[in-house]
Order: structure tokens, then sequence, then C-alpha cells
């Protein structure tokens, strides 16, 4: 038994030690990398924000760690941004939503306006979604739908026209369509709430 172990050990010490060096700079990599990663997905949530909002100047964290109740029992959390115009008022509020697509996780930037009553918009701060198919939550063509809605709970139809608080899915994409739809419906009654209770939606 100890000769085997010993021939083990002969025959595998250069993989055990040459995974152990892999991994060892996989880590260092990673940590190297997150920071610079971090930094990108705050100046892209910066540039996204203000194009989100007409008039938009600045913005600033008014409400921090908001609860998101999941499925499963899963708690997100968010923080809501007031987006200010050049008199430094109120011009609207954002905050990023995620959920799962089709592929991955999808995160967007989603807008309202002062009052929080009609959505302004949203734009995907990261996404994995199939090329040529699910990545058309980018485009303008399914973003533009959701610009100018009411601020409830939305409705998906695969076909038609869309009316109200209806979104069109991209056709060959429903999936994906659905996960955008699930993440406006997951997040706005829960920033509502919240906006009405700081009683900054006035």
């Amino acid at each position: 038994m100890v000769s085997k172990i010993k021939y083990f050990l002969e025959q595998s010490w250069l993989l055990i030690i040459s995974a152990f060096c892999f991994g060892l700079l996989l880590a260092i990599a990673n940590a190297a990398w997150s920071e610079r990663i971090h930094q990108n997905e705050i100046y892209k949530l910066n540039e996204l924000i203000v194009g989100l909002v007409n008039d938009a100047n600045d913005f600033e964290i008014v409400i921090q760690d908001v609860n998101i109740p999941g499925g499963r029992g899963k708690i997100t959390k968010t923080d809501i941004y007031r987006v200010l115009d050049v008199q430094r008022k109120t011009a609207g509020f954002a905050f990023v939503a995620v959920g799962s697509g089709f592929a991955d996780k999808i995160k967007l930037v989603i807008a309202v306006d002062s009052k929080c009553e009609k959505f302004l918009g949203f734009d995907v701060l990261s996404s994995n979604e199939t090329p040529g198919f699910g990545d058309k939550i980018k485009e303008d063509k399914f973003r533009d739908q959701f610009k100018g809605i009411a601020a409830g709970n939305l409705e998906l139809i695969k076909a038609g026209e869309a009316k109200d608080s209806e979104v069109l899915a991209i056709s060959g994409a429903t999936v994906s369509s659905e996960a955008v739809v699930k993440i406006f419906n997951t997040y706005i009654g829960k920033i509502k709430e919240k906006l009405q209770t700081a009683g900054l939606n006035q």
C-alpha cells in the first residue's frame, strides 16, 4: 500500500504542483482585475443614468440598500438615485435592477420620472444574452417600448400591437424579453413604496 502511494506521488507531483500554481495565478488575476471591472461598471452606470433622464446634470443616492424580495426567499439590495437638473431640482429617479436571463444574470438601469408615475426607460448595464437574439434587449426598438409607460406591473405579449402597460416580445427571444419585464415588475412596487414613504416623489 505504501509503495503504491509512493509511486502515485512520484508520477503525479508535477501535475499537483502545476494545478496549484495555475489556481494561484487565477486567484491573483481575479484580484487584480476585479477592482478595475468594478470601476468600469461604476463609470458605465454614471453614463447610463444621465442618458436615461432628460435634463440630467448630476445624481445622488437618496435611499440605500432597498430590499427587493426575489424568488425562493432571496433578497436583492439596490440603491435609489435621485437625478438632478442644472438647478438641482429632481428630474427623475434611477436604480439598478437584476434578474435571471436566458444565459446569465441581466443587470439593468431603470429610470422613472420625478413622481414615479412613468418609466423613462432602461438600459443594459451588463448581460450575456445570446448574440443576435437575446442581446436585442439592448436595441432601441425594444427599449423604446418602456419610455413613457405607466410605472406599474407590465405585461408581455408575443404578437400584435402593445397597448397601455403591454410590451411586445422580441421575435426569437421571448425568454430574454420575459426576463426584462419580470425585472421591472419585481422592482417597481418596492421602489415606489420607498419613494413615497420618504416623501421624495412629490
